[in-house]
């Protein structure tokens, strides 16, 4: 959050896509949504925090349109395809306090990496170093002693979820964490 009107520092800030492309001649890009609310987050009027090379910038939208899932934006300032160019494999930002509110039991991906993880006996596991999947069928990447360990995210196997203490406890069935380590 920041504080008497400062930004967030960068890595306060939740990413919620990345420019991939240009789209045509004026100036538009394609943006690589990295939310589940592509039309409410992608609109006329929206601002985000970006990188450019080594410094930071505010992007503002000034059209917004989505096309096979995907959000086709013009960026205030960017009026053709040289200044366009410059955006590809931007990140596009926003502090955490600007996200979207979600029904209780449901949780954004950020939240998750870094808890780590333990079983309900108190054995630890690691920590979630990635999710992986949609809403449907998301799966925890945690990074155990043994290597990667993938774990379902279902109710019945991650039976406590404390974002806030970062930890997550879990009821594997038998052989689920053998089952599924990578080295």
């Amino acid at each position: 959050m920041a504080i008497d009107g400062a930004l967030p520092a960068w890595d306060e800030l939740v990413l919620v896509g990345r420019i991939v492309r240009t789209h045509g001649l004026r100036g538009h890009v394609v943006v690589a949504a990295e939310t589940d609310f592509v039309e409410e987050r992608f609109q006329t009027g929206a601002t985000f925090r970006t990188r450019i090379g080594d410094r930071e910038d505010t992007l503002t939208l000034t059209s917004a349109r989505i096309q096979n899932g995907r959000p086709i934006v013009s960026v205030e300032g960017c009026e053709r395809i040289e200044d366009a160019e410059r955006l590809i494999g931007s990140e596009l930002r926003v502090p955490e306090a600007a996200l979207q509110p979600l029904e209780p039991g449901m949780y954004y991906q950020h939240q998750l990496v870094g808890c780590q993880v333990e079983t309900v006996g108190g054995e630890p596991v690691g920590p979630v170093v990635r999710v992986q999947g949609g809403a449907a069928a998301s799966l925890l990447t945690i990074q155990g002693p043994r290597g990667e360990v993938l774990v379902p995210f279902v109710r019945d196997i991650c039976v406590t979820i404390d974002v806030a203490g970062r930890r997550i406890a879990i009821a594997p069935p038998a052989g689920l964490l053998e089952l599924n380590e990578r080295p």
